[in-house]
């Protein structure tokens, strides 16, 4: 016989409050297996592992009435969902023993009265590549929209930078354990919807009237000439591009 649990057990091994899975409750998100007559809420597997998804995803911060639509949706695959919520949570752990061992490099380097190498303290592009890339960028979207893109990065505080670009990141871990479904599916497109919001704080066009829907359907071409906008875990996969670079048509030409 399956293991039920009431309100507050399940309350207690969640770590989440009674009012929060009332809350879940109210809004059809996650509804007890049984409710008696004088309303007690009794809890099974299927509801445990619910409210386990409802839980990762809002560590990515994603609205309760977005997981609601992801959790619903017919498309909805528990196991590939696990797959990248792991594939996010691995990312995070490599990411952040980087940035212990660089603090702990750095404590030492100051404790030592030394000074590390510049390429110690700071992670990213070489002079002469980030050159590169501007020069390819230039030719591609002008001199005008590169420098607008590139002045609105700078004023960004670094923890607002690398918080949109973790995002990014996330995203396309998602999106991969997707890329057998259709492109057009509720899943994928509410995956893209962030993916395009995201992308416009990257451009500095967020509050901006113009939807600019033909560049961010370009950017989904892109994608399919220059493997560089679609590794994940350091690996390009063509078929990924092109499943990325469909879903990014779709949304341009239906929602934009």
């Amino acid at each position: 016989m399956e293991k039920k649990y009431t309100v507050k057990q399940l309350a207690g091994i969640a770590g989440v409050s009674i009012r929060t899975l009332h809350l879940y409750d109210s809004m059809g998100l996650l509804s007890p297996l049984v409710r008696s007559e004088a309303n007690y809420r009794l809890y099974g597997t299927k509801e445990l592992l619910r409210l386990q998804q409802i839980l990762f995803y809002r560590e990515l911060d994603i609205p309760l009435k977005e997981i609601a639509l992801l959790l619903d949706d017919p498309d909805f695959d528990e196991l590939q969902s696990l797959k990248a919520h792991r594939e996010m949570l691995i990312s995070k752990k490599e990411r952040f023993l980087i940035l212990l061992a660089t603090i702990d490099k750095t404590i030492d380097s100051l404790k030592n009265k030394t000074m590390l190498k510049p390429e110690e303290l700071y992670e990213g592009l070489s002079t002469e590549k980030a050159a590169a890339y501007k020069k390819e960028a230039i030719k591609k979207y002008g001199e005008e929209v590169v420098d607008k893109a590139q002045s609105h990065l700078q004023n960004l505080k670094k923890n607002e930078l690398q918080k949109l670009v973790e995002e990014q990141k996330e995203l396309a871990v998602q999106l991969y354990q997707y890329k057998n479904q259709s492109p057009m599916s509720n899943t994928v497109q509410l995956l893209i919807r962030r993916h395009y919001e995201n992308t416009r704080k990257l451009w500095g066009t967020g509050e901006a009237k113009d939807t600019q829907a033909e560049a961010y359907k370009g950017l989904g071409l892109l994608y399919l000439n220059d493997e560089r906008f679609t590794l994940v875990n350091n690996v390009y996969d063509e078929e990924f591009a092109r499943f990325l670079s469909q879903a990014m048509e779709y949304f341009s030409d239906n929602n934009l």
